[in-house]
């Protein structure tokens, strides 16, 4: 609906502030489904007795994502040239037929709905926000992976925009096809990214590991987007950036899922995807003002600089250890030491939400 109030809102001659709300709603939809996506395939892969890493399943998903990007980039842009309209009347045809195929299709595997009657609903909401957060924010390896998120994603949200004029400035050009060829080569940058992930987690080693290359080569390759004077030194440096979230968004959803319990798996995925994006707003804002007052350059540099902050915060999740940094590659060896096979969140080892009621009451 909110795909189609673009349309509609165009043809009102509706102001920005129409726009942001309808911008407001998307985003609350994807926040909802991401959550909800995520826990529903989780739990069947537990359920169907799925022994694998989940970093490999997670990176084939983002792969099929830039794939859907690449194909939709080059084809929106196509249909743009005839009318703007088309490409969001053309998207809201196929979610409505994915969500047809949803409804018939996709069923709850390995997780069991809990009846609630419809006047202890909001306590419900309310219970299972608290247990989310606890289970989620409460756990330090989570929070400090969701703040390096904060920072990282924050940057990114608005880098991925003002990527694309800023590239033009420096071809000095104003041609609308190179914007496109620059989308087109960010989804195949992140299918790279993932393609890592998919290689590496064929053997034993540690998720912090890639976090850790992954945040450095950001960190590094954003602050030479900033200072490249050149076209052609600023794009491959672009393209390391998102080659990089290519690595660390998988290797960071298969880490928070091995530590989330099942009943509490979609809200702690929202919540994380919440907390992305108050980094985005918040980078949005400030690195939009600071391009304003200064240049889009040095706003760059700032972003970059901003973004290692992740690194001490994913170091700090490597001291921590434990099983959830482990990767259990199938070619690790057959006297390697580091476990194979799904490990414990899919049999998940932690507390009920009924135990945890107490803790949270006492917390709030």
């Amino acid at each position: 609906m909110s795909t189609l109030a673009y349309v509609g809102l165009a043809e009102m001659d509706a102001g920005v502030i129409a726009f942001a709300l309808a911008s407001v709603v998307m985003a609350l939809g994807f926040t909802f489904y991401s959550g909800a996506m995520e826990a529903w395939l989780v739990d069947a892969l537990a359920a169907t007795g799925y022994r694998g890493v989940l970093d490999r399943v997670f990176a084939r998903g983002s792969q099929v994502t830039g794939s859907a990007m690449l194909v939709g980039t080059i084809g929106g842009g196509f249909l743009g040239q005839i009318d703007l309209s088309i490409p969001y009347v053309l998207r809201s045809a196929l979610l409505v037929a994915v969500f047809v195929v949803a409804f018939l299709v996709m069923h709850d595997v390995g997780f069991t709905p809990r009846s609630v009657p419809a006047g202890q609903l909001p306590a419900e909401i309310a219970r299972n926000a608290r247990a989310g957060v606890a289970f989620g924010w409460g756990q330090r390896p989570l929070r400090l992976l969701m703040l390096a998120s904060f920072l990282q994603l924050g940057f990114l949200s608005w880098a991925f925009y003002a990527s694309q004029p800023y590239l033009l400035d420096l071809l000095e050009s104003d041609a609308v096809w190179v914007v496109g060829v620059v989308a087109a080569a960010i989804a195949l940058s992140t299918i790279v990214g993932n393609q890592v992930v998919s290689v590496a987690s064929q053997r034993c080693g540690r998720r912090t590991t890639l976090l850790l290359i992954a945040g450095a080569v950001q960190t590094g390759a954003a602050i030479v987007l900033g200072v490249a004077g050149s076209f052609w030194i600023a794009l491959p440096a672009l393209l390391l950036v998102t080659a990089g979230l290519g690595v660390t968004s998988p290797v960071r959803q298969a880490y928070l899922h091995q530590l989330v319990p099942s009943e509490q798996r979609a809200t702690v995925v929202s919540f994380d995807s919440m907390v992305s994006g108050a980094g985005g707003v918040g980078a949005q804002v400030g690195l939009g003002a600071l391009g304003e007052a200064r240049s889009v350059a040095s706003a760059f540099v700032v972003g970059g600089l901003a973004t290692a902050g992740a690194i001490p915060l994913f170091a700090a999740v490597r001291r921590i250890g434990g099983r959830a940094d482990e990767i259990a590659g199938s070619r690790g060896g057959v006297e390697s030491s580091c476990p194979h096979g799904l490990p414990a969140v899919a049999t998940v080892d932690a507390v009920a939400i009924d135990e945890l009621e107490p803790a949270i009451a006492a917390r709030a």
